[in-house]
């Protein structure tokens, strides 16, 4: 079984305070002692993780990405474990507890990078879950952890094998679906939110595919202003769940929006 990381500051710092059980080892730059790096130490020492240090040349190795000087080793028990997923059953107990959930559905985003971002934002703007189809499609890795920085522990993240059943299945739990396209004529910003909703991202470039696309009660737009005919699908995803929680929190009676 292949080694399993997570690097980069702030996801190793959430990692440490979240899952500290999780790391088995913490690779810092030689050389690197500044704040952050003293307050991962600090983190590390309190959940007795071992701490070793290596050239930036031998991080390099260990990982492909921007690691900052950090890499956390997870223990071969534990690798994934750090990760928050759902099975449909879970899904399905949380939209019976929650009138006003809020489900991020990707349909076959690729690009782990759009995945780590879609899942910051979607804890930032209070997503309930995100759902995602099990075949062609990203899965949490080391660069979805990193560009996430934390959220793959607090996002539950929901892989289906039958994307189209399982917004059947929303829909029958009284959620509306919301699809994203370039050419619906309806505004993101001219739509109504209001309760259980699923918001729809469609694939990089090719957007929703057909059955995805059926299966949505509403199709709305970003309106765009430039010569740009569209936006990256994290961009894109960031702009929507923001606009549906302006709207929440509008309704909740808070005030300065």
């Amino acid at each position: 079984m292949a080694t399993e990381y997570t690097f980069g500051l702030h996801a190793v710092e959430e990692l440490l305070r979240r899952k500290p059980k999780s790391v088995s080892r913490l690779w810092l730059q030689k050389g690197r002692d500044d704040g952050r790096m003293q307050a991962l130490l600090v983190l590390a020492s309190n959940a007795d993780v071992p701490i070793s240090r290596l050239p930036r040349a031998k991080l390099d190795e260990l990982v492909s990405g921007r690691h900052q000087g950090v890499v956390a080793e997870l223990g071969e028990n534990t690798a994934g474990q750090s990760d928050l997923r759902w099975s449909e059953a879970q899904l399905q107990q949380a939209l019976s507890d929650n009138p006003q959930a809020l489900v991020l559905v990707l349909d076959g985003v690729t690009d782990p990078h759009n995945l780590g971002a879609c899942l910051r934002s979607a804890d930032a703007a209070g997503v309930t879950a995100v759902v995602v189809p099990k075949d062609n499609a990203a899965d949490i890795t080391a660069v979805v952890r990193k560009v996430a920085c934390g959220a793959t522990e607090t996002v539950p993240l929901v892989r289906v094998t039958n994307l189209a059943r399982s917004l059947d299945t929303l829909k029958a739990a009284g959620v509306w679906i919301y699809g994203t396209a370039g050419e619906a004529g309806q505004s993101l910003y001219a739509t109504q939110f209001s309760g259980p909703i699923a918001l729809v991202m469609g694939a990089e470039g090719a957007g929703m595919r057909r059955l995805t696309r059926e299966r949505c009660d509403f199709l709305i737009s970003l309106p765009m202003a430039g010569a740009v005919s569209s936006l990256n699908v994290s961009v894109a995803t960031g702009v929507s769940l923001f606009e549906i929680r302006r709207q929440r929190l509008l309704a909740d009676g808070v005030g300065g929006l």
